[in-house]
């Protein structure tokens, strides 16, 4: 017996958005494998609804968002040529992430702001942006 197919895809975001669903042409996938799917319209659809979403959130500083970008691109192509130095950037990078993290965390705290605001700089829901503080204030 074999599996049923699906009519289309769609993409989906934490935040409960949806798109719109894309037929999928069975035809053109050899051997139902999946990884052979085209899921170009849905990933466009949600590269929009991040779009939009990151346009309502807190901006960051240019210069900050430009050294992120910046570093992305670096890590990108360290973990190609050296993948070993590119994991000790990245551990560097986690420890960094959880010291700031937590220093945020504890001034959102000191600032009184509720989950709702949060959740809405970060484009996130306010029960997701709880969650996120929770981690940060107790990760060690």
């Amino acid at each position: 017996m074999r599996r049923p197919k699906a009519a289309a895809v769609r993409g989906s975001c934490s935040c409960g958005w949806r798109g719109q669903s894309h037929p999928i042409d069975w035809d053109k996938v050899k051997n139902d494998r999946l990884d052979e799917l085209d899921v170009s319209g849905p990933y466009d659809d949600w590269c929009e609804h991040i779009c939009a979403v990151e346009h309502q959130t807190v901006p960051l500083p240019a210069d900050l968002a430009q050294l992120m970008d910046q570093l992305e691109e670096h890590l990108t192509e360290l973990a190609e040529q050296a993948p070993v130095a590119a994991l000790k950037a990245v551990a560097r990078l986690e420890r960094l992430a959880a010291l700031a993290g937590r220093e945020a965390a504890y001034a959102a705290e000191v600032d009184e702001l509720s989950p709702e605001t949060i959740g809405k700089a970060l484009g996130v829901s306010a029960g997701k942006a709880r969650s996120r503080m929770t981690h940060y204030l107790l990760r060690h």
